[in-house]
């Protein structure tokens, strides 16, 4: 299990790199669950990563856009991709539209992944759509954040139903949703291939500065669990990083973007950071 953590700027990024995270995730947490950066900003961050020889896998948000505008997702995500980001993250929320909009994004041949926003439930007909598309990785998180974690809000047989069905799809499986420490347990049998975290690392609220004391230990703590689970069953470990590598070589057809888009390719990034 990878550790994501949503950053707001360059500072938080940095922050999160040297805190030992896998994933960086690039949002404005007072924007709501997943709201977006501006696309100067996005830019400025993967720069400032750069500059400190900083590869890890990124992510960014088009921030929280209605099922019914379509048009609108379907511009942010091509801003958002032209950034050059590794994966463009959109959130799917329980609408009649919603799977339109699945087939909006897998047609545009970017690497997206999308969000099943958890509030009102999981709807496995739509995961299961979902991972009938060219999709990488397929999360769960929650909007509200105030109402309790993701496991408040979605029953653990449905939650394990979400995993197993985008794990057998071959994809990542991703979870968050107001995670904290205590819940590291629930996650680990539940084995997503990565988990999501901003309130857990940050100062006080999700929308307060990110603390990379707090980040470093959820790092070591969560990297702990996944290493404990290695020794006590190495055969299903084998098991998850063939799954891994199968995932990382799905290629999703003929390139429609621009050179420096984020798209499913040959070579999706590394889930294993080569620098800190």
């Amino acid at each position: 299990m990878r550790l994501l953590v949503s950053v707001r700027s360059e500072a938080e990024a940095l922050l999160a790199a040297e805190g030992g995270v896998d994933f960086i995730d690039l949002k404005e947490p007072r924007d709501g669950a997943l709201g977006g950066l501006p696309v100067a900003t996005i830019r400025s961050i993967m720069a400032a990563l750069r500059q400190h020889a900083i590869d890890l896998p990124l992510s960014a948000t088009i921030g929280d856009v209605p099922m019914d505008q379509i048009g609108r997702i379907a511009a942010a995500t091509q801003a958002v991709a032209a950034c050059g980001v590794d994966y463009v993250k959109v959130g799917i929320e329980r609408t009649p539209e919603a799977a339109e909009v699945l087939n909006m994004l897998d047609a545009t041949g970017l690497a997206i992944v999308p969000v099943f926003i958890a509030d009102r439930g999981i709807d496995a007909d739509l995961v299961a759509h979902a991972c009938r598309l060219r999709f990488p990785a397929v999360m769960a998180d929650t909007a509200d954040k105030l109402r309790g974690s993701l496991f408040d809000c979605v029953a653990p047989g449905d939650l394990q139903r979400f995993a197993r069905t985008v794990r057998e799809a071959g994809k990542l499986v991703g979870l968050a949703g107001a995670l904290r420490t205590p819940h590291l347990p629930e996650l680990q049998q539940l084995a997503p291939d990565f988990a999501g975290f901003r309130s857990a690392v940050c100062a006080s609220d999700r929308s307060s500065a990110l603390d990379v004391q707090r980040v470093r230990a959820l790092a070591d703590r969560l990297h702990g669990h996944v290493a404990a689970a290695s020794v006590s069953n190495p055969g299903a470990s084998d098991a998850r990083i063939g799954s891994l590598a199968h995932t990382l070589s799905i290629k999703s057809g003929p390139d429609t973007a621009t050179s420096d888009s984020a798209r499913t390719s040959d070579a999706l990034p590394e889930l294993t950071p080569s620098s800190r």
